[in-house]
């Protein structure tokens, strides 16, 4: 690219031409993992470049959270271009772009008229999948989860095994992904604390009915999605990466895709996603924390680790929740505290806080129903504060006051 633009004496465009055809080109080696094909032609009216793979998915701009480690390629494209497009080119697709100025002011609004055509196999190569009960809250937490830990799998096992055979893992894994991300809406929801409390509520925050038409070809994929998420959870759990292990939700919710996948492809009938009321983690990992500040003040306070379990309890807590003793309470993970319709909201937001530090609650007060240990609901003034411990590991305490209106 470099040599084409200095012969064509068009120097201005190299830095922009270079960032953005690593971009694409990356993003077609990892998520395609396909030949890829690159032509370029330089004219007066700037920068032609057409590359092309073998993935029938068209590039989606991801909505993740604003601190996410993936997700921005999409955007730096559509800043830094004058116009992009995909085009069918079966079995895959062609992405091309034109850049007519290397200097142009990124804060220009672009205007870009894109020209996209969907590729799609035919209905006889596909399987009609049912996905029932979707949580969708959890299903966003999820897949961002999901690619943080595959793109740091792929880069911890380059050198450990075969470079293309962890490149086709990736590949496939993410194919199954986007299967799922063309076709699972993402709820919307408010990050301010008050609205985020009435619009992350269920059923709000979930879908009786998803259907995912999946080509005969990804239906594979799917296992290869479950098989390496084990290994990368496995390896988050030993601390050899820097991504979180999946919270036991995520980790069920994960298996239940996949199994629907794969039993439906083979006749099966579609079963609900359920969650269980208090799923419990593989083995608790265990902080080294004093807990007597919390055990011995006056103030209803209960903490948690980063693992989402109590960890400890003052007797004002444990009254107010209708608790006698500690070992009632703690051990078990916080949803035991929060009732059933708030539970996927608070584990896909637990989720994320982990992963990429959104917080719109950590620090902020406000009105939550807690629920207490006879089933009854008690409105309580929730203020939520996170305090980092060595190892890069988190205690989260909870100042609870029983609201008056």
């Amino acid at each position: 690219m470099r040599r084409s633009l200095t012969a064509a004496g068009r120097d201005d465009l190299v830095e922009t031409a270079e960032l953005l055809v690593s971009e694409v080109v990356t993003n077609a080696l990892l998520h395609a993992g396909t030949p890829i094909d690159v032509a370029l032609s330089v004219r007066p009216e700037g920068l032609f470049v057409e590359i092309g793979d073998g993935s029938p998915h068209l590039p989606s701009r991801r909505s993740y959270t604003a601190t996410a480690r993936t997700g921005r390629g999409l955007m730096m494209l559509e800043q830094m271009v004058d116009d992009w497009g995909v085009v069918a080119n079966p079995p895959g697709k062609t992405i091309w772009f034109h850049v007519g100025s290397g200097d142009r002011d990124e804060s220009e609004p672009t205007n870009i008229e894109r020209t996209t055509q969907t590729v799609s196999a035919p209905d006889d190569e596909m399987v009609g999948v049912q996905l029932l009960e979707v949580p969708l809250l959890l299903h966003a937490a999820w897949e961002e989860h999901a690619q943080a830990l595959l793109r740091e799998y792929l880069l911890a096992n380059l050198d450990a095994i075969s470079g293309d055979e962890a490149i086709r893992m990736h590949a496939e894994a993410t194919d199954a992904i986007a299967v799922l991300a063309e076709c699972i809406p993402r709820p919307e929801v408010r990050l301010d604390p008050n609205d985020l409390m009435v619009d992350a509520v269920e059923p709000r925050v979930s879908s009786p009915r998803v259907e995912v038409p999946v080509a005969h070809q990804s239906i594979p994929h799917f296992r290869t999605l479950n098989q390496t998420l084990e290994r990368a959870i496995s390896m988050a759990e030993d601390d050899l990466l820097l991504t979180p292990p999946a919270q036991p939700e995520l980790r069920a919710y994960r298996r239940w895709l996949c199994r629907q996948i794969d039993e439906q492809s083979r006749g099966g009938q579609p079963s609900p996603w359920s969650a269980e009321d208090e799923p419990q983690l593989a083995a608790h990992r265990r902080i080294s924390w004093d807990s007597s500040p919390v055990t011995g003040s006056a103030e209803p306070v209960i903490a948690a680790d980063d693992e989402n379990v109590i960890i400890a309890a003052s007797r004002s807590a444990l009254e107010l929740l209708g608790y006698d003793e500690q070992d009632e309470l703690v051990g078990r993970r916080i949803i035991a505290i929060i009732p059933a319709r708030y539970r996927q909201a608070h584990v896909a937001g637990f989720s994320l806080h982990l992963l990429v530090g959104r917080s719109p609650l950590i620090g902020r007060t406000v009105v939550v129903p807690a629920l207490a240990r006879n089933g009854r609901e008690i409105q309580v003034e929730l203020t939520v504060r996170a305090q980092g411990m060595p190892h890069g590991r988190k205690v989260f305490l909870a100042e609870l006051r029983e609201a008056t209106t």
